[in-house]
């Protein structure tokens, strides 16, 4: 019973990364999140209690993936710039990646308080990964500088998802660009 449990929430998490990242938040209805995984409406909410308990158990489960790609790639990287390189470059890289426009869809919607503390706090985690590198950089203020390095990382992913008319790699191209020149001093 527990593993078929198991089963339908991992179900119903998939189908709402499909209709965040197909429609956004407004797709994300219980009647449709039924509809895809074949359950009664009603059986959805024994699972979950709101949409945003949908948004925060996607919260809980796909940032620390997406984390764990950043973060291995950076281990990769030799010098502190070549990690902060990675960073960008993975981060972006990952845009394509279903679990990435749903996570942009939940960033860009109206979300209850509990939610979007875990969002920030996921964020907060991405951003704590380059301090170290920038400080080796000599950045006085790395935590800092790893925000606005974010920044640059946020507007590039935004600029990619809006299918903009540059190509993503040279999106991609440019910001690694302008963060290592930034970072360099």
């Amino acid at each position: 019973m527990a593993e078929h449990r198991s089963m339908q929430r991992a179900a119903l998490l998939d189908a709402a990364r499909s209709l965040l990242s197909e429609g956004g938040t407004e797709a994300l209805t219980f009647p449709a999140l039924a509809e895809r995984t074949g359950l009664a409406r009603s059986s959805v909410y024994e699972y979950f209690r709101s949409r945003a308990a949908v948004v925060e158990e996607l919260c809980e489960v796909d940032f620390p993936l997406w984390a764990a790609e950043v973060a291995a790639a950076m281990e990769l990287a030799g010098t502190p710039e070549a990690k902060v390189e990675a960073y960008v470059r993975r981060q972006l890289a990952l845009v394509g990646d279903r679990r990435h426009r749903a996570v942009v869809a939940i960033s860009a919607s109206e979300l209850d308080t509990g939610a979007r503390e875990k969002i920030r706090a996921a964020h907060g985690e991405l951003v704590a990964m380059i301090v170290e590198a920038l400080g080796e950089l000599g950045h006085a203020q790395p935590r800092l500088a790893a925000m606005l390095v974010q920044g640059v990382v946020d507007a590039a992913v935004r600029r990619i998802e809006l299918g903009a008319a540059e190509d993503p790699a040279a999106v991609t191209d440019a910001a690694v660009a302008m963060v290592l020149r930034g970072v360099r001093g």
